[in-house]
This record gives C-alpha cells, structure tokens and sequence, in this order.
C-alpha cells in the first residue's frame, strides 16, 4: 500500500483551536489520514506523488537487505580460491544494485522536498496559513520525514551495507589494475561509487539529503525570508505536538499508525529546523517548544520512541551548544 492510501476513513478534518498558546503558533488539525490535493496543489501533489509511490518498496527492500557478509568472508580468507571470489562477486553485485536505487531515490526525495518548499514558505500566506490551506502538500512534506527516519532508522542497524559497498569498490578497482572486464561496472561506474560511498558513510544519510536540500533552498531564494522556511518546520512540529497532547485531536485518528506517524514527522522537523536555522532548535529563542515535544515523546511507551530520541540527541546540531537549557540537556540523557 503506497503512501497516499496507507491512511483511510477521516473525512476531510480541519479544526482551528483559539487558544494560541506557546510561541504564539497556530494549533489545528492536519489531516495526516486523509487530505486530498485541491485544485491549486494538484501540480506540485502529483509531481511529488511520482517519487512517494515507491517510498513504501524502498524501505521493504532495506529492511530484507541482508548483506553478502558469508561470502565476503570466505572470499578474503581464501584469496587464491577463484570460485569463492566469484561467488562473493555474484552476490555482492545486485546488492549494490539496490544500494543504487536507495541512492537514486534519495536524489528524487530532494526535488520533491524542494517542489514542496517552494508552495508551502510561497507569498502571501504564512506558513501556518499554507500548511493549513494545503493539507495535501503538508501530509506529502510529513511522509518525506517519516520516511527518511524509517530509512535511516534501518540503515543505521545494518552495517552490511558499507561492508558490501567497499568490498564492492576495492574488488572493482583489483579488476581495474588487472584488466578484467567487471560485469557489474556499468551498474555503478566510479564517479558514481564515490557520490554514494559519500552518501553511505553517513550515519543517517536521508536526513543529510534533506538538510543539504532545504539548506540550499534557503539559500537559492534570497529573495524569501529564511523565517518562511523555518517558520514552515516550526509550525508543522507544533501541529504534530498539539494533535497528539489533545485527546480531542488523538481521538480523530482512525488508524493506530498515525499516532507513530505524528511523532517521527515532529521530530524529523525539528532536527531539520536544527540544522536550518541559525540558533538551531534548542535555544530560547526557537519557535519550537522542544520541552513540550520532548514531554509528548516521553509520555509514549519507550521501547516505542527511543529511536527517535536518539534522533534528537544524535544528529541534531545545536544541543550541546551553551544555549541549550540544562533542563532540555537533562530531559534527553
């Protein structure tokens, strides 16, 4: 099931609460099960559709990936063995075959993200009023951060990956000084074997690809306020924030993945927003209430959620700046 499917049965729910609390952000429901394109988001909604069908098979093919780790060893240990070092070369060559595609898709998440950025942070509306009007727009933005989590969350836990990848690239360059014709080769050629080795060596390379992208959005659009953008992230944090501490809201939800869904989305915006904006997320002065989010995380059952609380402590950028409250530092030990 893709992801504009995976949620069902809601209606199309939009309720603006009156009470501004915190940081003066807006406080209603996004219909995360539910929101379908109007008339004015249809473009940009099926452009990004175009790369969100496969999100779901991604990650299916991340989570069976299982590495050529038996071969690879019993080819380094019998070197002189040339059936073993074919074997561990069959096996080894599909699998950075996908390692490929997990690459490629990274580069289409980017164009989406950008597609998405430039309608949401767009004049005259404010980010609340786009995130708002465009429910559409923001579900796709939320499943891109949900996600990219997934994905690293995976990645992260699989360290067959950057053992296939170089094994894969030494035993490339081996036939390269010995003349032998590498079938395989064409699949990744060495310009391509370094952008994606660069890609793998990050501990959660997604989000990279989606910092790096928003980064460079902000700074393509000099014309725009950086505040749009990162007023879009701290808005939508807020959003998640308020719609799962509002029994009102959480009782809206059909579908007990949404709950999961809300909190991976929080903090993916936040770790964005971190690396985004100037300060970061944790200072006093940011538009995000991280004690209130950090609350919400905590109040979840914890084998559920210490991933994500990894996420904030591990690849943020600014939480152990001087800036960061004690009490925050102390919330995430």
């Amino acid at each position: 099931m893709g992801p504009g499917n995976r949620f069902a049965g809601m209606g199309n729910l939009i309720k603006v609460l009156t009470r501004d609390i915190d940081h003066n952000a807006a406080h209603f429901f996004l219909d995360f099960e539910n929101a379908q394109p109007t008339e004015s988001e249809k473009e940009i909604y099926n452009q990004v559709n175009v790369v969100l069908k496969d999100a779901e098979g991604i990650l299916e093919d991340l989570q069976s990936y299982r590495g050529a780790g038996h071969e690879i060893r019993e080819a380094i240990q019998h070197p002189a063995d040339e059936k073993l070092q074919e074997k561990a070369w069959g096996a080894v060559v599909p699998l950075v075959g996908k390692l490929k595609k997990f690459y490629e898709f990274s580069r289409g998440l980017k164009v989406a993200l950008r597609g998405l950025l430039g309608a949401l942070t767009s004049t005259p509306y404010s980010p609340t009023q786009h995130l708002e009007r465009e429910q559409a727009l923001a579900k796709q933005f939320a499943e891109i951060l949900h996600f990219t989590l997934r994905f690293d969350e995976l990645k992260m836990t699989n360290p067959a990956i950057q053992n296939d990848f170089s094994y894969y690239r030494r035993t490339l360059s081996r036939m390269r000084i010995n003349n032998v014709p590498a079938e395989g080769e064409n699949e990744v050629n060495n310009e391509l074997a370094n952008r994606m080795s660069l890609f793998y060596a990050e501990a959660t390379p997604m989000l990279k690809t989606l910092s790096d992208a928003t980064t460079k959005f902000v700074s393509e659009n000099k014309n725009l306020p950086i505040e749009n953008t990162t007023d879009c992230l701290s808005t939508m944090a807020s959003v998640c924030r308020v719609m799962l501490e509002t029994p009102e809201y959480r009782s809206r939800f059909t579908n007990e993945e949404t709950v999961s869904f809300c909190l991976r989305v929080m903090v993916g915006v936040i770790i964005l927003y971190d690396h985004v904006h100037p300060v970061g997320a944790f200072a006093k002065t940011s538009k995000i209430d991280m004690k209130g989010c950090i609350k919400v995380l905590k109040d979840q059952p914890p084998n559920s959620v210490e991933g994500l609380l990894n996420a904030l402590r591990y690849t943020t950028k600014h939480l152990n700046d001087e800036t960061t409250s004690k009490q925050i530092k102390s919330m995430l030990q």
